[in-house]
């Protein structure tokens, strides 16, 4: 196991930006606006050879622990439990304030070693800050500028004291688990993104999984903002085994005309990107707001987006005429999603746990579905039989010839149709084609990709 860096200080003082830099990727969110970042994110990174975890946190604010800031602060100080280095970061420019020295006075309570960082320090604009930041008691200041790069050689001579031992121990867990990968199958961890409308329950049902409050959580509608991923084992109880998932928070997606604030776009575009390396997607649904238009919006986007898709509605414990609302949002999804019929739909509770493994263990179902490849006998018996059922229209009195089709990739699954006068196939007579390979070949609900192939016409002119 890596060593442990968390990144801790005052809103906007440019945490996120030390975090990317250190990452090498723009992984968190960035603005010039403070309390961007909300719930923690981990990343691994890399400083002059020096390899560790870092955290980044949400900004710290002193306020009532019941409002959102004061639950963002409780998130900070439940990261420092079990890191190794705490990263204190300062403005540079801004010089020490209040806020500052109450977060000394804290860290200084804990026994994690704390590295003290003047950030924004490019220039001559941040040097009082910098001599200011010795009044903190944490000896000399590392002179830093996220935005520009300067200081990280300071900055490893700093990290490397503190977890050269940890990171010995860290080398050695890792050879270890480079043995186990090339034994492990890498299908085996199921990608999970949540995703769905503000205030749809996605962090309260991740928290409700993992048994804690791991992700920020309250009656205020978009408090996730950046994508979290968090890798857990869930115990599977038919196995009577534990099987790996990587499950993936997403911010709320509100309808495209509601959102101009650039905070909430580079949100939105955050949960795109999650859903684009998910496997399996869940849309979630408030069930005291039914489906709605914008529900249906995200179903299509991640179908369009090869993902296997599961509908769970959310808040069943406190749904009212439960079964006249679950038929009508089925009812409503065959209509409304008419190009994957039969998506996985469940009940499910997040604040009670209602239904998890049943949802766990349907999204693994499903994740099989969308990874299988058919064998060219059985695909070849299929086709048959489905020309045979119902042969191709003949547009002008020409028949249209389907000749052979092959599977060409999985995950998800595409199939090549080759065949001649094939720009006159129907599109019914595809969704023919695709619905029977779903149900005959055992696709289930997963999105399907056909190509239609003719043969080049030697005597066509180029």
């Amino acid at each position: 196991m890596r060593p442990q860096v968390i990144i801790i200080g005052r809103p906007n003082v440019g945490k996120s930006t030390i975090f990317n830099r250190l990452v090498g990727k723009k992984l968190a969110l960035v603005d010039d606006q403070p309390g961007v970042t909300r719930d923690r994110r981990f990343g691994d990174a890399t400083l002059l050879g020096l390899d560790f975890t870092i955290v980044d946190t949400a900004g710290w604010e002193d306020t009532d622990p019941e409002t959102l800031p004061g639950r963002m602060r409780k998130q900070t100080e439940a990261s420092l439990i079990g890191a190794d280095v705490a990263l204190f970061v300062i403005d540079a420019r801004a010089g020490i304030t209040p806020l500052d020295e109450e977060i000394a006075r804290y860290l200084r309570q804990n026994r994690v070693p704390i590295v003290l960082m003047a950030n924004k320090a490019e220039g001559r604009q941040g040097d009082p800050g910098i001599f200011e930041a010795f009044s903190l008691g944490f000896g000399e200041p590392i002179a830093f500028s996220a935005e520009h790069g300067q200081g990280l050689a300071d900055l490893f001579e700093a990290l490397r004291p503190l977890i050269e031992a940890k990171q010995s121990e860290a080398d050695d867990d890792d050879i270890l688990s480079l043995d186990d990968e090339e034994e492990f199958d890498p299908e085996s961890v199921l990608k999970l993104a949540i995703v769905g409308r503000p205030n749809a329950g996605k962090s309260t049902l991740i928290n409700k999984m993992l048994g804690e409050d791991r992700l920020l959580t309250g009656p205020e509608a978009g408090i996730t903002r950046d994508s979290i991923a968090i890798d857990w084992q869930w115990f599977d109880p038919k196995r009577e085994g534990y099987r790996p998932v990587r499950l993936i928070d997403t911010a709320g997606m509100r309808k495209k005309s509601n959102v101009v604030d650039k905070l909430e776009k580079m949100s939105v575009a955050d949960a795109r990107h999650a859903i684009d390396f998910a496997e399996v997607v869940v849309l979630m649904l408030d069930s005291t707001r039914g489906l709605e238009h914008q529900d249906l919006k995200i179903a299509s986007m991640v179908l369009e987006e090869g993902r296997a898709l599961m509908i769970c509605i959310n808040k069943w414990d406190i749904a009212e005429d439960p079964s006249g609302l679950f038929q009508g949002i089925r009812a409503a999804l065959e209509d409304g999603l008419a190009q994957v019929r039969g998506v996985p739909l469940l009940a499910i509770s997040g604040r009670t746990g209602k239904g998890l493994d049943e949802m766990l263990s349907a999204a693994f179902e499903i994740r099989a579905a969308w990874s299988k490849r058919v064998p060219t006998a059985a695909l070849n018996r299929w086709f048959d039989d489905a020309l045979a059922a119902n042969p191709p229209p003949a547009p002008g009195g020409r028949r249209i010839k389907l000749r052979y089709i092959t599977q060409a990739k999985t995950r998800p699954p595409g199939f090549v149709l080759f065949g001649t006068r094939l720009d006159q196939l129907p599109e019914s007579y595809r969704r023919y084609l695709i619905n029977g390979m779903r149900r005959e070949l055992g696709f289930d609900a997963v999105p399907i990709r056909l190509t239609l192939r003719s043969p080049k016409n030697p005597f066509a002119k180029t």
